[in-house]
């Protein structure tokens, strides 16, 4: 209980608004989901609780939760809280009934978000049932369904009375502040997974399917008619999109993340995250230091002698490319971190991401034991032998700034004289298996990411090295 009152002072001093006699008054159920038990009593350690359903957690909802309250002569008020989509009814527009009666077939007027209102019908209604929707009739206020028929509505947005139309105050979604390239797999291994969806056409029917049912993503035409250019709220939900897609069977060639401007008054200006980081004590000095090199400043720190920091920071959002890796290392994965939009200033400056170049295969081929042992003292690798390369491939992480092109499939010449010391195979260094996040994290804006179902390979746009080297001399006389 001194513990509880300790952490409730500490939270009270941080929110002054705070009610502390409702926060120590919180019924506490205990219970164990997968057994389907709850209790009000305490079980001892190791133990289930000793009721045999969930009962009590049902009755403490149903007594310590408020019902929804509404006008009962009030008109119908339905606010767009949530999208899905549907393979058969298309976009669907999740709502929470506040006034009104929401019927099927019926004439609602729809509130945009632009100020317009629009009548439109309601083809099918949608009630939750279990974890499945079913058709319904009818739906009251407190209730939350999904209707179908309304192709883009979308979040904050209100379904209201004809007659009387009052729309509710709209839901504002932060505006993209990553974005990166998304088009087909143009590497020389691409279309060798069977079945795998390798065309322009696929890949962009998959993007306008994502569109439907997820509003933080916009997709945008590129130069060339086989990308399209991907913008996100973080690099984050842009990489769980590349993974659902590459479960899904498709080959994709990824850019790395980039930064989404725009320009105020003649200059340049970036958008920033409010970052909330917890950590223990003794990893305060190199969260400071990480932060400090992604051009973040502090703006409040918090110790209250329980072990633990709490630092909150202005970060520009590309700092925040290839943090969260490096965060969890620095803080031996103890660290926990969360951000939210805090708007756009200007541009900070460069920051430094990496520091190491890269390792470039020479030419394509198999990659040999023999060639990573005579490499790997200078050099870690990302393949192993046996694995498959091409010219252009990116196989490791140079211990210098340079890129080096290297031969990664070089085979000993064999002869007919033996040696006293024979080469031994134990001391070859295992390779680093990158997942996709690290991969993006890892790429330079000259390089991106190739995604396959059964492999993540890291590769430069140029694969040419001649290419390579006379684009590298223009952009220096540039």
């Amino acid at each position: 209980m001194d513990l509880l009152l300790g952490l409730a002072s500490d939270l009270a001093d941080e929110v002054p608004d705070l009610d502390l006699d409702k926060i120590l008054e919180v019924p506490v159920v205990y219970a164990a989901a997968r057994m389907g038990r709850a209790s009000l009593d305490q079980p001892a350690d190791g133990s289930a609780p000793d009721n045999e359903d969930l009962e009590p957690l049902f009755k403490a909802i149903i007594e310590h939760i408020p019902a929804p309250t509404y006008n009962p002569n009030g008109v119908l008020q339905a606010h767009v809280t949530n999208l899905d989509a549907s393979p058969f009814l298309g976009r669907l527009a999740l709502l929470r009934i506040y006034n009104g009666t929401l019927r099927k077939g019926q004439t609602v007027a729809w509130a945009r978000a632009n100020g317009e209102l629009k009548n439109v019908k309601i083809t099918e209604l949608l009630a939750t049932k279990a974890l499945d929707r079913v058709p319904t009739e009818s739906a009251g206020p407190g209730e939350i369904v999904a209707v179908a028929g309304i192709e883009e509505i979308t979040i904050g947005e209100t379904l209201t009375d004809v007659d009387n139309p009052q729309p509710l105050p709209l839901i504002t979604v932060d505006d993209p502040a990553i974005s990166m390239t998304i088009g087909i797999n143009t590497s020389p291994l691409a279309g060798r997974v069977k079945g795998a969806k390798v065309t322009a056409r696929q890949v962009k029917d998959r993007l306008d399917k994502e569109l439907i049912g997820n509003v933080s993503i916009k997709v945008l035409p590129t130069e060339r008619p086989d990308a399209w250019e991907v913008q996100g709220r973080g690099e984050l939900a842009l990489a769980i999109l590349v993974e659902q897609m590459r479960r899904e069977g498709f080959e994709l060639t990824v850019g790395k993340p980039q930064v989404v401007t725009k320009t105020v008054d003649g200059k340049i200006h970036e958008p920033m995250e409010h970052m909330t980081i917890d950590v223990p004590e003794e990893y305060l000095g190199a969260v400071t230091q990480l932060m400090a090199a992604r051009k973040g400043r502090m703006t409040n720190m918090a110790n209250h002698g329980t072990g633990w920091c709490r630092m909150e920071f202005i970060v520009p959002a590309r700092g925040l490319i290839g943090f969260r890796t490096k965060f969890l290392t620095d803080t031996r994965g103890a660290g926990i971190a969360s951000s939210i939009a805090e708007g756009y200033e200007p541009w900070a400056g460069p920051i430094e991401y990496r520091t190491n170049g890269s390792i470039v295969a020479d030419r394509s081929g198999v990659v040999t034991p023999f060639a990573i042992i005579k490499l790997q003292e200078r050099m870690s690798f990302f393949v192993q032998p046996t694995s498959e390369v091409y010219e252009g491939m990116i196989v490791g992480e140079n211990s210098r700034a340079d890129d080096m092109d290297v031969n990664i499939t070089r085979e000993k010449q064999l002869t007919n004289m033996r040696a006293a010391s024979s080469d031994t195979f134990e001391n070859m260094t295992p390779p680093r298996n990158l997942t996709l996040e690290e991969s993006l994290e890892f790429a330079r804006e000259d390089e991106c990411v190739e995604v396959t179902p059964e492999s993540i390979r890291i590769r430069k746009l140029i694969l040419d090295a001649s290419e390579r080297a006379k684009a590298t001399r223009a952009r220096a006389k540039s």
